[in-house]
């Protein structure tokens, strides 16, 4: 059975205080979560541990790193290794964002060394890949979308794969005033499995997670979440506020 995952992603927002309140009504809220269901916090570097702690003994509630250096180590000041990240025990890092890609300039080849070495440090990728507004508009989504698992993906194993966790971000429908269909998060949801399926063989595209990162709120939880192909979502704005996110986490299937 594979993982269903609500992840919510702070970006650079909330001070500590703020971000702590929040972890603390979201966890007098009520929740049921199954074994194969997780709550996952993306929060910004300097909060990891304060909210490690936070939810210490909690069980399925984990705190994920926003990113990770491609480097191991060295002279690079500013940057967060992936060691370092293990050293302080979370067990998830989200790779590739849409706003790392476009405003960082991080390629598919930048990203591949980022899986690499977040495997050589026992962390689970949250990979995110997804198309911009052009390529939605030209009909040429599939394969932008297909070129980008293979060229950052595909250099791995079939065990390394397995139970892996991918998130899909419809670029242009995040802020451009357009709006993807739980049907169209589903035909691409479906389409990067049938990618893994392709490559890994079915056995191994049935574990994996493949969340949907594109504007999702309590209101449209349920209905996304409720689609065979959709594991879950990494959600932005609607988990900077406890009652929408703990609604999102519930919407789990």
């Amino acid at each position: 059975m594979r993982k269903q995952i609500a992840a919510a992603n702070w970006k650079m927002n909330l001070t500590l205080q703020q971000g702590e309140t929040l972890i603390d009504e979201l966890l007098s809220a009520p929740h049921d979560l199954k074994e194969n269901q997780q709550a996952v916090f993306a929060v910004p570097f300097p909060y990891l541990i304060n909210i490690k702690n936070k939810l210490a003994g909690k069980k399925n509630f984990f705190v994920a790193a926003q990113n990770c250096s491609d480097k191991k180590s060295g002279a690079y000041t500013g940057e967060v290794s992936a060691e370092m990240i293990k050293s302080i025990g979370l067990q998830y890092v989200v790779i590739g964002h849409s706003e790392r890609r476009e405003y960082f300039n991080e390629t598919n080849a930048v990203l591949a060394e980022k899986v690499n070495i977040c495997f050589e440090n026992e962390l689970q990728s949250i990979f995110c890949c997804g198309e911009p507004l052009a390529i939605r508009e030209a009909g040429t989504q599939n394969s932008y979308v297909e070129t980008q698992l293979k060229e950052s993906l595909f250099h791995l194993t079939a065990a390394q794969l397995t139970g892996f966790v991918i998130a899909y971000e419809p670029i242009w429908a995040i802020g451009t005033g357009k709006t993807a269909s739980s049907e169209q998060a589903q035909e691409m949801h479906a389409h990067i499995r049938s990618v893994m399926t392709k490559q890994y063989g079915n056995d191994v595209a049935e574990t994996i997670s493949i969340l949907y990162g594109g504007s999702v709120k309590a209101s449209n939880a349920k209905e996304i979440f409720g689609k065979p192909d959709v594991d879950g979502g990494l959600v932005g704005g609607a988990s900077l506020i406890a009652v929408e996110f703990a609604a999102i986490i519930n919407a789990l299937k």
